[in-house]
Formats: C-alpha cells, structure tokens, sequence
C-alpha cells in the first residue's frame, strides 16, 4: 500500500476516492518522570515510535476494508495525555490508484 503525505502520488493517477480513514493508537503504560530527564526522553521516543506503528498499521487496514491501494494526504498528530500517556492518531484520505 502506498502512504503519502502529499494530494497525489507522483506517477501514479487516482482512479477514486474512497472516504477518510484513521489509525489511532496508545500507550496503556505511562511514562513515569524519573531523575533522569535523558532516560523519560528515551522511554516518549520509544513509545512514540510504537504507537506511531500501531496507528499506521490499523489505518492501512481501515484502507483496506475500503478496497484502497493507497492513502494520500496522511497527517499525523502526536499527543501526550495529561496521565503521560502517548497517542499517536493518523488521518488520510483512502484512495484507488492505478498501478
């Protein structure tokens, strides 16, 4: 499956649009502020990248279900909850592209 960022996909056209889809996903772990600020640093970038992985993963399934072969205009939005927990929720646009 193709993901982009951008409205088009370089030599590629849009046959059509199939709808928005999402992929949100957390940490159920918080992340603990110790004595070391390099260590909580380290542990956020981990679970980012985690549940930045998760939240791909079920928007390209979301994509899917629709008959998509591709995602265009995925923005991506990084958040840590008050209980220092990471979410990570992707938004694109589901779309069908001639290969």
């Amino acid at each position: 499956m193709i993901l982009t960022t951008t409205n088009s996909i370089e030599n590629h056209n849009i046959i059509d649009y199939l709808g928005i889809v999402t992929g949100v996903a957390i940490n159920k772990q918080a992340i603990a502020m110790g004595f070391s600020m390099s260590k909580y640093y380290n542990k956020l970038q981990v679970s980012i990248e985690t549940v930045k992985e998760e939240a791909f993963q079920t928007l390209q399934d979301n994509a899917a279900k629709l008959n998509a072969n591709a995602v265009v205009g995925i923005k991506v939005e990084i958040e840590l909850t008050t209980s220092n927990y990471a979410m990570v929720s992707v938004t694109g646009t589901a779309v069908k592209v001639a290969i």
